[in-house]
């Protein structure tokens, strides 16, 4: 069974408001009208910069007219806008979240999108989704790198290049981003069709070449986003992935149901690795006690002063069908791992919020900013299917000190 991922992430018009440092280090980008929304535009920390989801809106905050090749210029000029207020530039960008309507509209957004990136593009996911405004047909986030730090495109030596226009690997410094993966053989980019075990092996040996070009092994895997088609295949994912991270920590992780661009595609993985120390954490009970760490990610991923918090839920027998409660639940969990890894919500600068029905997204929103009340972090709000059959919310957030 495929879901429908709903995009519900508002808005970068052209009109800089400002870029301010914040007590956390983090610099916090917003542009165009002021918005009661809580999420930045974009967030400056870390060496990186992180671009909240954009539609396709013009200075009034209206969705362009047009088709996707219209509404996909406006979005890439408006993410424009954005990094050249933080200090980046689309030809430092290192990664991109494309989330299109239609899955026909594929090859005409591709169209457009290589325009902007004539050579050595971002690595980029791609996944079908309907958005917030029902009139819009494309959103895309973003991560890039500041204009004075380095770029480097990562590629096995005996693959050919993508016919679509990303990169497998972007590296700056220590860091490397790998595009979302699905099951397709590198050198001559056929499919390679079988069950859930066989395609997450495919992937997982293709993250592994690109690892080795960047002289990197799993081990270096900071967290990873998993895509998977039906939750019934969420255990035999699970025992294809493990054998590959069992040296070293569990990287943070958070596994959702979502539509993929193709229908034999079973699953898609994408991937951040980091070389350094990597310190797990497992997120505390509610009265102090340590956790249970789990069997195929960390609650929590420390390396240097970055830190990625796993995929959390807040379901419980006692909020059931309430959102708002599992969402304060789910901060409250993710507050603790926090606080256990040496971090706070002010240090917070980019998340993704996975929703099982957007009637949760006001519900959400308020009792996230019981949690973060200013400077937000830049953010992406998708509708998902979630693994746990109760799940209503699921947060994954990264900080920086």
């Amino acid at each position: 069974m495929r879901s429908t991922r709903v995009c519900l992430v508002l808005v970068l018009v052209l009109t800089v408001e400002g870029l301010a440092m914040q007590p956390s280090g983090k610099q916090v980008v917003n542009v165009g009208p002021s918005r009661d929304l809580p999420f930045s535009s974009a967030v400056k920390a870390g060496g990186l910069v992180y671009v909240s989801g954009t539609l396709a809106t013009d200075a009034k905050n209206q969705i362009v007219p047009g088709d996707i090749k219209a509404q996909t210029k406006q979005v890439l000029d408006n993410l424009a806008a954005a990094l050249k207020a933080a200090g980046s530039s689309m030809d430092n960008v290192a990664s991109v979240n494309v989330y299109i309507k239609n899955a026909a509209d594929f090859a005409a957004m591709n169209e457009v999108y290589r325009t902007y990136w004539p050579k050595d593009p971002p690595v980029r996911t791609t996944i079908t989704a309907n958005l917030v405004r029902p009139e819009g047909l494309v959103e895309m986030s973003m991560i890039a790198i500041p204009n004075d730090r380095e770029r480097q495109v990562i590629h096995p030596a005996d693959w050919m290049k993508s016919p679509n226009p990303y990169s497998y690997g972007i590296k700056s410094g220590d860091t490397l981003f790998l595009a979302g993966l699905v099951s397709r053989n590198g050198r001559d980019n056929s499919v390679i069709e079988g069950d859930i075990t066989k395609q997450t092996r495919t992937v997982l040996d293709n993250g592994g070449e690109i690892l080795k070009a960047a002289g990197m092994t799993f081990a270096d895997v900071a967290a990873a986003r998993v895509y998977i088609t039906d939750t019934a295949l969420f255990q035999d994912m699970n025992a294809a992935y493990r054998p590959y991270f069992a040296t070293g920590a569990l990287p943070a992780r958070a596994t959702v149901r979502a539509g993929l661009m193709g229908a034999q595609y079973l699953v898609e993985i994408t991937m951040t690795a980091v070389r350094g120390n990597h310190e797990p954490f497992t997120t505390p009970a509610a009265d102090g006690t340590p956790g249970k760490p789990g069997p195929n990610f960390s609650s929590a991923i420390r390396v240097g002063n970055r830190l990625w918090v796993s995929g959390t839920l807040g379901s419980t027998e006692s909020n059931k069908g309430d959102g708002g409660a599992q969402t304060r639940e789910t901060l409250a969990r993710i507050g603790r791992t926090l606080k256990v890894a040496g971090f706070d919500f002010a240090n917070v600068v980019e998340g993704v919020v996975f929703l099982t029905d957007l009637k949760n997204y006001d519900p959400m929103n308020q009792a996230y900013r019981g949690s973060i009340a200013k400077d937000f972090p830049a953010r992406a709000t998708v509708q998902a299917g979630l693994v746990v059959p109760d799940g209503l919310v699921e947060i994954m957030l990264t900080a920086v000190k």
